[in-house]
């Protein structure tokens, strides 16, 4: 089992605040917040909602759909559960898993239920008390994947079970990180220890790899020595963007710079004109974060796949290549690049009408001749499904896309918000 360190966020009234107790602001943008955790390497995001009253939860479930949006890593939704709807609630804003608070019988009673509909893997339990975990073992067991201790107290009595475990701390030092962690039942550290030492994580998990310790760190499948160098000794870097795949820059690595940048997982580079060695976004803030690296078939070259902060050219533009040399007309085959044209043109049009435009008719008419459209297109659909040709499916098929699409941008609905909903799944 690798073990995790996972950052909290404590949402009230829109600001993210110290603790489940000290309702004192660090932070009046929570997104922003949970993008540096996400960028220091945590392995995971608990997001507790401490609002008041509904109207203060529908805008906190507002900031954890942005959250999850923003963030690479799974988040854990806590915090406002009374019955199966607001786990529902927490899991369609993006959640990867929600958390039951064992301290309410309310949540208790409906364990079943939601692990049930939504699957034990979805469901982690927090408690103060062992007792109350202890007390219904078997279920516990059955029905969800880890447990959240928030009373540390009560560390002790974690190895009375074998599920996995989060201790959340308010603080802890070095030693007691690598003694906790070597507990065979804990899975991982959270609370505001980890908040205090978000910048630390890729030390820490050094240490732990040093202890023994397994954890979820970054380690290179090919050395440098087995790369093939350029007579300068370094090696070419193409960067992409790991969303878009748009490539952002070429730069050059040697070996400080290639081990620099596998033990950070932050970008570095070897300057040619400067004769050293740079991290990227040093001085400028605008960093590239690691997502994957890949070698050529050569081993010569690396293809750098990046989460870019910022712009990635020096002249502020977001790609380096912005130069047109030559180009001819063709049409976009990349299905998401036509997507995403099809859709910027729909948006314009809600935002820019157009007389004589379908679309604008659509948007005018409002939801109910567009649900009417995207019901007709669906059985359409289905009709030509039962055809032996493909074409009339496929004609169906890209009615349908397009009405849906009209529907998304009726809803503000954007690609990325249906993709990353996919790719959680």
């Amino acid at each position: 089992m690798l073990k995790k360190f996972i950052p909290c966020i404590y949402l009230y009234k829109g600001n993210a605040v110290k603790n489940l107790k000290d309702m004192e602001v660090i932070s009046e943008n929570p997104v922003e917040l949970a993008g540096s955790y996400n960028d220091e390497g945590s392995d995971e995001l608990i997001i507790f909602d401490l609002s008041n009253g509904d109207e203060e939860h529908e805008e906190s479930l507002d900031i954890i759909k942005a959250i999850c949006a923003a963030v690479d890593i799974p988040v854990i939704g806590a915090g406002n559960v009374k019955r199966m709807e607001d786990i529902k609630k927490l899991l369609y804003a993006g959640c990867k898993k929600a958390c039951l608070n064992f301290s309410k019988q309310g949540n208790i009673d409906i364990l079943k239920e939601v692990s049930e509909k939504f699957g034990k893997d979805k469901i982690v339990i927090c408690y103060t008390e062992t007792d109350k975990i202890t007390s219904y073992i078997d279920e516990v067991q059955e029905l969800s994947c880890e447990l959240i201790l928030l009373n540390t107290s009560e560390i002790k009595n974690t190895l009375e079970t074998t599920m996995p475990t989060i201790l959340s701390l308010p603080d802890v030092s070095l030693d007691k990180i690598i003694e906790l962690l070597n507990m065979e039942n804990v899975s991982g550290l959270s609370g505001m220890a980890m908040n205090r030492n978000v910048n630390n994580i890729g030390d820490i998990k050094k240490l732990c790899r040093e202890n023994g310790i397994a954890v979820n760190k970054m380690t290179a499948a090919i050395s440098w020595d087995e790369l093939k160098k350029m007579e300068n000794g370094l090696v070419p870097v193409v960067v992409q963007d790991y969303r878009t795949d748009q490539v952002l820059m070429v730069a050059y690595m040697n070996e400080e710079a290639y081990n620099q940048t596998i033990e950070t997982g932050k970008m570095h580079y070897y300057s040619r004109s400067r004769g050293e060695q740079w991290l990227k976004g040093e001085t400028s803030g605008h960093f590239q974060f690691v997502k994957s690296l890949y070698a050529d078939c050569d081993k010569d070259t690396i293809l750098a796949k990046v989460k870019q902060i910022g712009a990635a050219c020096h002249t502020g533009s977001y790609s380096c290549f912005f130069n047109e040399i030559a180009k001819t007309e063709y049409s976009e085959k990349n299905p998401q690049k036509v997507l995403d044209s099809v859709f910027e043109v729909i948006t314009d049009r809600k935002k820019n009408p157009r007389e004589g435009s379908y679309t604008n008719y659509l948007f005018d008419k409002g939801i109910d001749k567009i649900l009417k459209k995207v019901g007709e297109e669906s059985t359409e659909i289905v009709i030509a499904a039962k055809n032996p040709n493909s074409n009339e499916i496929v004609y169906e098929m890209a009615d349908f896309l397009y009405h849906m699409m009209v529907l998304m941008a009726e809803k503000d609905v954007k690609w990325e918000d249906i993709t990353d909903e996919l790719a959680r799944r």
